[in-house]
């Protein structure tokens, strides 16, 4: 069965440009870059190359990119890197569990951590971020969009808040990376996470932006790759692939790509809202990235329908992969106000460059039948309790 993929906030497909880039570094310049030899010469120049990419896409200097494995090293790296026992620290709420478990971690060994809500809309509040600062605060660490909702967070606002405080910002911007515009001068960040299966590149394979001037401490040791802020051999054709899904993004952001699945993603809205009662977009009257819906099908088992859509050829998730298939309701959609039964009944619908207008307009046909069947049978198998 050809599979219609809606969930490219998970992973998305590695796009056939990038590849091409990326198969020469397997077989023909397979070299170490720490070698001074030529093979190693020829790797160093690819790793040059897509460090500029990754500039690019950041409106960063190229030095002030690390390469790491992903998202959640990238995250671990900034927040470890920083703080140490004794120090403040201040997230959200609507974290990503590399940020809130990596904080979860720092509290056992000595930091103290103040987690900010976030309003009905999935937005965090720049004020309460500043009511939160102490004078011990190190470091504030909020995400430029949220995994399961889409909605965009004021960094710039918070970004201005840690400069006149004289405090460190990071932000996680895995999801924001390829469909929102990133400067990291104008977001005002001293660290900012990407990572490469989320912008078409490979998995494994990620960027820790890393203003020139900030104190990093890393978390590895050995060798003195990556300016010894990340030791170990590099993973070139990772890499590559990333500078390579890099170029991709920023050239996406302007060629109306981007556009494209906008318009898609309102079509989804539009006609789920119309034709399947009882629903409604978590985060709608906030701005967020444009490829992103989440949607709350009340009385229907989120879980339930992801797997009554898989059967149909339409792959969908509840939210994070990272927390696939736990039972817990979200915490993303409980900080929004949802109950637990309404953040299960919720389902994450995430757009990708491949998707296409026959693919929504066969997911669109689907939901109302798969959500109605799914509806009766759960009102079937409820027997009310007759007193005698």
């Amino acid at each position: 069965m050809l599979i219609a993929y809606f969930d490219n906030n998970s992973t998305t497909p590695l796009l056939p440009e990038v590849l091409a880039a990326m198969v020469p570094c397997f077989a023909e310049t397979f070299g170490n870059p720490s070698s001074m030899h030529e093979c190693g010469r020829r790797a160093l120049a690819h790793l040059r190359t897509a460090r500029e990419q990754v500039a690019g896409l950041l409106s960063c200097q190229p030095s002030e990119v690390v390469f790491t494995s992903g998202g959640t090293e990238g995250d671990n790296l900034a927040l470890k890197g920083m703080a140490s026992a004794g120090d403040h620290i201040i997230i959200s709420a609507i974290e990503h569990s590399a940020v809130l478990a990596t904080c979860a971690w720092l509290e056992r060994n000595g930091c103290t951590v103040t987690c900010v809500g976030a309003t009905g809309d999935g937005q965090v509040d720049p004020d309460e971020v500043r009511r939160a600062l102490r004078s011990n605060t190190r470091l504030i660490s909020v995400m430029m969009a949220n995994n399961e909702t889409g909605v965009l967070q004021p960094v710039q606002e918070i970004g201005r808040i840690a400069t006149e405080a004289d405090i460190w910002f990071h932000t996680d911007a895995v999801q924001a990376a390829g469909k929102e515009p990133i400067s990291v001068n104008s977001i005002g960040c001293d660290l900012l996470t990407i990572s490469a299966h989320k912008i078409h590149g490979p998995q494994g394979t990620g960027a820790l932006f890393v203003r020139r001037g900030t104190p990093l401490r890393p978390l590895l040791h050995g060798g003195h790759q990556e300016k010894n802020r990340r030791p170990g051999t590099e993973n070139v054709a990772g890499i590559v692939g990333l500078g390579a899904a890099a170029t991709l993004a920023t050239a996406g952001l302007l060629d109306g790509s981007i556009a494209r699945i906008a318009r898609l993603r309102d079509q989804l809205e539009d006609a789920v809202v119309s034709h399947v009662p009882q629903t409604r977009i978590n985060g709608q009257h906030a701005r967020r990235v444009p490829n992103t819906s989440n949607i709350l099908f009340e009385h229907v088992s989120g879980d339930s329908l992801v797997l009554a859509l898989d059967a149909l050829g339409f792959a969908v998730s509840r939210g994070a992969a990272c927390t696939a298939g736990e039972a817990d309701p979200s915490s993303v959609l409980m900080a929004m106000g949802l109950n637990g039964e309404q953040s299960r009944s919720s389902l994450r619908f995430s757009l990708g460059k491949q998707n296409t207008p026959d693919e929504v307009n066969r997911l669109i046909a689907a939901l109302p039948a798969a959500v109605a069947s799914l509806r009766h049978s759960s009102l079937a198998s409820w027997h009310p309790v007759v007193a005698h």
